[in-house]
């Protein structure tokens, strides 16, 4: 027996359903039902096909993860959410499971904020967070610097993309070079066998004038098509490996560039780094040593907490159950472009008066 919460955690903000089960800050189910080879002949996700797809597998996911942690519904003490950002109508699937899922079971709903569940995962894998924390988040739809003093209620941007962000750039590169969709894997995969220094491909935002903190890689998304059309114009083959690898470098040269510079200039000993495009292998390898050269310590989650799932959500509820937050009311929506200054959508101490009735004992 343990006094820590048991919560299950609910994620739908993409192309991913995702439901984990945490007690405290240990994970007892992670699973995940993924639309990706739906979306893969598009080039990239349709919300309406990701939604469709929410709703097909939510139940099943749910079921499944609580066989794989060998608890009863009945048991937990809490339900979380992604309430955003994330697609607007995949949002909604999730969101509207959560709510009956709690409201049948009597027990608090807890809306939060993908980002900072990015943050929060990193519980699972090496105990809890230090406060402040400094993290980089690297996805399809967001690259971040954020400092956070309380993962719960304290999550201040530092830096974000202007435009592309990382793992979107990724995409349209391995369009591009016709690798398919997702581009991260394959791109990184590739790169393993080509020459990072072969093409000196530009690193935005990186002149003494440019923000500090924020990212572009929009110029050198560019910068690399244009590259590839000249070489096919001219009649020439296109080194993949080698494009691959040298755009991939210029990527993480920023990124992990401009993370360290944001913990020395705020006293940060460590990072953590969260995300899809935190699985990458030349990201984490440079990041390491960049952050050893620097004394500064380096927290990355094994590759499968760091895309979408459910577990990291569940942390992050685990957290806000811990730490007595406030649960979300029964109006909690979805919120696509939730910031993650907000890592919950609180309510009012009385909402959860309606739910004391557990419809299932």
């Amino acid at each position: 027996m343990t006094d820590e919460p048991l919560v299950l955690g609910i994620e739908t903000s993409c192309d991913e359903t995702g439901v984990g089960i945490v007690r405290g800050t240990t994970l007892l189910a992670d699973a995940v039902a993924s639309s990706v080879d739906e979306h893969a002949r598009f080039g990239g996700v349709v919300p309406e096909v990701a939604s469709r797809a929410h709703l097909e597998a939510m139940v099943p996911t749910i079921d499944r993860a609580l066989k794989e942690a060998g608890v009863r519904a009945r048991d937990l003490d809490g339900i979380a959410v992604t309430a955003g950002p994330g697609l607007a109508g995949a949002l909604l699937v999730g969101v509207s499971a959560a709510k009956a899922y709690a409201y049948a079971l009597g027990k608090p709903l807890y809306g939060v904020n993908h980002l900072a569940s990015h943050i929060c995962v990193d519980q699972l894998e090496h105990g809890p967070l230090p406060e402040p924390t400094m993290a980089l988040l690297v996805s399809g739809g967001h690259s971040s610097l954020l400092l956070s003093s309380d993962i719960t209620s304290d999550v201040r941007p530092m830096g974000a993309t202007i435009d592309d962000a990382a793992g979107e750039a990724f995409d349209k590169i391995a369009r591009v070079l016709n690798l398919g969709f997702p581009g991260g894997p394959v791109i990184d995969r590739y790169a393993k066998e080509g020459d990072p220094r072969a093409i000196a491909f530009p690193r935005g935002l990186t002149g003494p004038r440019d923000p500090a903190y924020d990212f572009s890689f929009s110029g050198l998304k560019t910068a690399v098509a244009r590259w590839i059309e000249a070489r096919r114009a001219a009649g020439e083959d296109v080194p993949v490996r080698d494009v691959a690898a040298s755009f991939q470098e210029a990527v993480v040269d920023v990124l992990t560039r401009k993370a360290v510079r944001a913990c020395k200039d705020e006293g940060v000993d460590h990072l953590m780094i969260g995300g899809g495009v935190a699985a990458n292998s030349r990201l984490r390898a440079l990041a390491l040593e960049r952050c050893e050269a620097a004394g500064i310590r380096l927290r990355v989650p094994r590759p499968k907490l760091c895309t979408d799932n459910g577990a990291m959500v569940a942390a992050l509820g685990a957290e806000m159950v811990a730490r007595n937050r406030v649960p979300s009311a029964w109006d909690l929506s979805a919120d696509s472009s939730l910031p993650v200054t907000e890592p919950h959508v609180p309510g009012h101490d009385h909402v959860h008066e309606v739910s004391k009735e557990n419809l299932y004992s």
